[in-house]
């Protein structure tokens, strides 16, 4: 038998001064059977384009260093998705197609049980990251991907650190509450932490490549196959920095004011997934007839009809098959559009969400806290909390063993 290989994949934009940190990471891992893959990526046009000339030589370092190294690093493959000629041409270009090409290249020369570990070009993990990750899915092998654990540090910058924390505390939110209705979309979806079987993507055919936002919809198919590992003692230590690499995600809210944070990444109150979670307890019921849902009406508009159960119910005759098909069509998507959609029908604040969640949580709440005037360390002490809170929630809900079922 074939000993597995991990295939770390890597992609790289604008990335000359972050990633040989990332690089010298993966050269002090303690697993050694690995191959590292990187593609450094760009639109074509962006060579004639003189706003963009200082990414295209930034690229061209990247190529250069990549090259330099590639002697010590025989396990290196490099794919110049960047150079005159090579770049993306026309609307198909962005992280999400720098992703698909690495994946699928990986898949042309990879066994069905090596692993893929999709990483950023500013990640930080530690020696111990890829022996944990072989770990897992040794001990796991139905398991279809990991969504790792992460942590963003402290940069020392209040300006970079305050929309930092405010973001990462919208997240970890978002995720604690998913977790605690019991979810099976409670994962929080950066590309940074992902890793996959090749059989499990070769499954769902590949990632459907998107300008941004293709981690949520890999895990999203994913997850609509089999179960995601949420825990892993090993954390991926995101950079903390402005990027307007891809429209949303950690870069572009730490880009953002407090104020416009808000407004893009309001942080859901804890009613709403309660909202949720009495939608999944009336799934039974359902299975024998038509009730009212606290998500009938979002439903109805989303998909466009007034009978949304009436189908799933002819198509899927026992009770768990059409449980399942319930959580198929009630994706995480349309979770996070209900919560958007409810947000928007009333007047609260993020303060109110906090008090509220930091309530179930049973911790205290400071009745002066505030993600605009607060000091960073009350910041910092509140995303630590949640930190904690949603890392025994992941242990204790999916650090599991043995055979899945396919959603619940």
């Amino acid at each position: 038998m074939t000993k597995q290989i991990l295939h770390i994949a890597i992609p790289s934009l604008n990335e000359a001064d972050y990633l040989p940190k990332t690089i010298e990471c993966l050269k002090k891992q303690i697993h050694s059977n690995f191959h590292i893959w990187v593609c450094v990526n760009q639109p074509n046009d962006w060579w004639t384009n003189k706003d963009k000339g200082n990414i295209c030589i930034n690229n061209e370092s990247t190529l250069q260093y990549l090259g330099a190294i590639k002697q010590q690093l025989p396990n290196l493959t490099i794919i110049d998705k960047s150079s005159k000629g090579n770049g993306w041409i026309g609307k198909n270009h962005g992280v999400g197609f720098a992703r698909k090409t690495l994946m699928d290249e990986i898949c042309k020369h990879a066994d069905d049980n090596d692993i893929i570990v999709s990483m950023d070009a500013d990640v930080e993990v530690g020696s111990n990251y890829l022996s944990s990750v072989a770990e897992l899915f040794k001990n796991n092998p139905k398991a279809v991907a990991l969504a790792n654990p992460y942590y963003h540090k402290l940069s020392g910058e209040e300006a970079l650190d305050r929309p930092m924390l405010r973001y990462e505390i919208y997240m970890r939110a978002y995720t604690i509450n998913l977790l605690r209705i019991n979810s099976p979309y409670a994962f929080t979806a950066f590309g940074s932490v992902i890793s996959l079987p090749v059989w499990a993507y070769k499954k769902i055919r590949g990632i459907t490549p998107k300008t941004s936002g293709e981690d949520f919809y890999l895990l999203q198919k994913l997850r609509k196959m089999g179960k995601i590992l949420l825990y892993n003692e090993e954390i991926v230590y995101p950079a903390t920095r402005v990027s307007d690499r891809v429209p949303f995600g950690t870069g572009p809210a730490i880009a953002k004011s407090i104020q416009s944070q808000q407004a893009s990444y309001p942080i859901f109150y804890t009613a709403y997934f309660d909202e949720i979670a009495e939608t999944y307890r009336l799934f039974n019921d359902l299975f024998y007839s038509d009730i009212k849902t606290p998500m009938t009406d979002f439903l109805s508009s989303v998909f466009k009809s007034d009978d949304i159960f009436t189908p799933l119910r002819n198509n899927y005759k026992t009770l768990n098959q059409f449980i399942n098909a319930c959580h198929n069509k009630i994706d995480g998507l349309r979770i996070f559009q209900y919560l958007k959609c409810r947000s928007l029908q009333c007047d609260y604040s993020d303060y109110d969400a906090i008090k509220e969640l930091l309530i179930l949580l049973n911790a205290e709440f400071d009745d002066n806290f505030s993600f605009i005037t607060s000091p960073i360390e009350k910041l910092n002490e509140l995303r630590n909390l949640l930190y904690r809170a949603e890392g025994e929630m992941r242990k204790q809900k999916f650090d599991f063993q043995g055979d899945l079922e396919t959603i619940l």
